[in-house]
């Protein structure tokens, strides 16, 4: 990382951030062209393992890409604030962000689907539980990103 002084290397620190973050973005490579999509996800680290979970429609054009070739990588980001200065060169944006990579995989079990959906859920209500019925289980395509790797960077002033 070019600016070291604002990467973080604590990665329960990092998994702070992605608490406080409301959309994950992908981006995928589709025949040499980027093709970025901003999603609502859910997550589980565990023994140092990072794993993004998403939701949405069975077909599609990220489902084609994924067909080719499924590595992908992700960005997402919270705490925005302006930081005003005299002048314009030295205006800046706090900020807290967390990059990564990996891989693709689809969640066809309905234990693991149910999962999968209390880990997004999660995300967004913290403090409810949630029941899916066997036709919501059915009816959604669920996948996952197995993450590589990923970092965190982060702008705070004082």
């Amino acid at each position: 990382m070019r600016r070291s002084d604002r990467e973080i290397t604590e990665k329960m620190e990092i998994m702070r951030i992605v608490e406080k973050c409301d959309v994950c973005r992908l981006a995928f490579v589709d025949n040499d062209v980027p093709y970025i999509v901003p999603m609502n996800f859910g997550f589980e680290y565990t023994d140092g393992k990072l794993i993004l979970y998403f939701h949405g429609a069975s077909e599609g054009k990220k489902h084609a890409i994924i067909a080719i070739n499924p590595r992908a990588c992700f960005e997402m980001d919270c705490s925005h604030k302006l930081i005003e200065a005299e002048e314009a060169a030295h205006y800046t944006m706090e900020y807290e962000s967390v990059i990564g990579n990996g891989k693709i995989s689809y969640i066809t079990e309905k234990i693991e689907k149910t999962k999968a959906l209390n880990y997004l859920m999660k995300q967004y209500a913290r403090d409810k539980s949630f029941s899916f019925s066997d036709h919501v289980i059915e009816s959604v395509t669920v996948f996952k990103l197995d993450v590589l790797e990923f970092a965190g960077k982060r702008l705070k002033r004082a």
